[in-house]
Parts: C-alpha cells; structure tokens; sequence
C-alpha cells in the first residue's frame, strides 16, 4: 500500500468542510421561499481523523437545528466532510449518525 504525502494539514481540510457547508447553505436559502439561515446554528468542529493512507482528511462538524423556529427546542445534527488531503476539496458530505 502506497501512502500519500498530505498537501494540506487539519486547518486547512477544517476551513475547506466548514467553507462548503456554508456555500449549500447560501444556495439552499437562494433556492428557498422562507429564510432557512436560522435554522442551523451553532456550527462546531466535533471529530477529525486522517485516513490510514494518509490521501482523505475526515471532518465531522456538527450543528444545531431549530425545531420550533424560535430556538428553543433544538437538536444537534453531524456530517462528515472527506477532504482530499492532497489537493483540499471536499469529495463528499454525509450525514454522521450518532
């Protein structure tokens, strides 16, 4: 097995999952007749690892979501952002269940 040299480091694969999921969230709230800015809050880095290749970083960051619509009642929600490491594009969001 081959291991990769990583390109970026954990800030940098940080910066890159937390800039995409603001990106679809702006396209979510453009594409949407109610403001949806609201209703994720609270954006946290929850886990970080390297693959054992050392070629994907995978960034779990977690948020609230409001289910009344005024903050009281929320709930805390995961994805999981694979980095390249190498390059720093993000590859894929999941939902992290817990």
């Amino acid at each position: 097995m081959t291991t990769k040299t990583i390109g970026i480091g954990v800030e940098g694969a940080v910066q890159a999952a937390s800039k995409y999921f603001h990106e679809l969230q702006k396209i979510i709230n453009n594409s949407l007749p109610i403001d949806t800015s609201t209703l994720t809050r609270d954006l946290r880095l929850e886990e970080v690892e390297l693959s054992d290749d050392r070629s994907q970083w995978f960034i779990t960051l977690g948020y609230s979501i409001s289910e009344d619509g005024l903050g009281i009642r929320s709930v805390r929600e995961y994805k999981i952002f694979t980095v390249d490491a190498t390059t720093g594009e993000v590859q894929s969001m999941k939902i992290r269940e817990v």
